[in-house]
């Protein structure tokens, strides 16, 4: 999810993993980092923000992804 306060000067990317109707893993680009909020999810959040490539890519995505595609 992509959400624009002030058309792009201030943009958050929101990607959230649900599994059985509950959220166990969550990025949040003002945060910066994965957050997870079942034992499963802190397990991948763990390991997921471990990847430095990764999660450089992940911040990344808020110029590629979200104000690239903002006219649409």
């Amino acid at each position: 999810e992509c959400h624009f306060l002030n058309g792009t000067e201030k943009v958050r990317l929101v990607e959230r993993y649900i599994y059985n109707r509950m959220q166990d893993l969550m990025f949040d680009s003002n945060v910066g980092h994965y957050v997870g909020f079942t034992p499963a999810g802190e397990k991948c959040a763990r390991q997921a923000n471990s990847n430095p490539q990764r999660m450089e890519y992940k911040r990344g995505q808020v110029d590629n992804y979200c104000r690239h595609n903002y006219q649409l």
